[in-house]
C-alpha cells in the first residue's frame, strides 16, 4: 500500500492513493504559484472543504472532463449539480465518505463558506482520510479550535495545516494546533499564494521541530511526498 501527495499550490493537493487519484481543493487556473495545469489533472473523486474560488478553483471543469466525484457539503452539492455536475456526494460534520479504496470523515472548520457568484456554501469543513494505509489530516482554511484534540485521536500520520494568517490560523497557533493533532508529520498550506498570507516557512518548520513531536515537511510548489 502505498500514498504519494502533489502539492499543486495553496490548498490544493493530488493524491495517489494505491493508483487511485484524489484531488482536494482543486484552485489552478489563477492561482500564481500553481506549476499545473487543470486539463492534465485526473481524478476519480474530488473532495472539497468550503466553496471560496480559491478552493472550489477548477473543480467543475475536472469533474465534467473526468467524471469524477465530487464530494462536498450539502449546500455545494446542490450548487454543483445545478452547474452540471451529476455525480456528487453530499455530506456535512460528522459524515464520512467510503469507496473501496479510501475515506474521507468531515470534520468541523471555523471559517466562511460562499461561491464567487454569492451563492451559500454551508458548513466549512476539514477531512480525515484514510486510503493506502495512512491517516492524512487535511484542515481546510481553519482558525485554531480546541476540539483539535479529538482529531488527533484518529491518529493522523500527517496533517496539512494553513499557516498564512489573515484568513486562517497563523504560525503562531499552528504550532498549538499540532500539539492538539499530534501528527507524525505537519506540512504548512494557505501561504504565500498572495501577499496577505506571505510567511517564512523555513522560520515555522524550525518551530514545529523544536516545540512538538511532529516532523516538519516543507513542499514546493508541485513538490511531492510519499507515506
Amino acid at each position: 500500500m502505498a500514498v504519494s501527495i502533489r502539492w499543486l499550490g495553496h490548498s490544493a493537493y493530488a493524491f495517489d492513493i494505491d493508483g487511485h487519484k484524489l484531488l482536494i481543493d482543486p484552485f489552478v487556473s489563477g492561482n500564481p504559484v500553481a506549476k499545473a495545469a487543470a486539463n492534465e489533472l485526473e481524478a476519480e473523486v474530488i473532495l472539497l472543504t468550503h466553496a471560496h474560488g480559491d478552493h472550489v478553483g477548477d473543480s467543475v471543469e475536472i469533474a465534467k472532463r473526468t467524471g469524477a466525484l465530487v464530494v462536498c457539503n450539502f449546500e455545494m452539492g446542490d450548487w454543483f449539480m445545478a452547474h452540471g455536475v451529476q455525480n456528487v456526494f453530499q455530506g456535512n460534520p460528522g459524515g464520512t465518505f467510503r469507496n473501496d479504496w479510501m475515506s474521507a470523515k468531515w470534520t468541523v472548520a471555523h471559517h466562511s463558506s460562499s461561491f464567487p457568484d454569492g451563492t451559500y456554501g454551508g458548513q466549512p469543513n476539514g477531512f480525515v482520510i484514510r486510503g493506502g494505509g495512512s491517516v492524512v489530516y487535511h484542515a481546510g482554511d481553519t482558525s485554531l479550535f480546541s476540539d483539535m484534540k479529538l482529531i488527533g485521536e484518529e491518529g493522523l500520520g500527517l496533517a496539512l495545516l494553513p499557516i498564512g494568517d489573515c484568513f486562517t490560523m497563523g504560525i503562531d497557533d499552528s504550532i498549538k494546533a499540532i500539539k492538539f493533532l499530534t501528527p507524525k508529520r505537519v506540512s504548512p498550506m494557505h501561504y504565500n499564494t498572495f501577499p496577505p498570507i506571505e510567511q517564512d516557512a523555513g522560520a515555522w518548520a524550525a518551530r514545529v521541530d523544536a516545540e512538538t513531536s511532529a516532523r516538519a515537511v516543507v513542499l514546493e510548489p508541485d513538490g511531492e511526498l510519499t507515506l
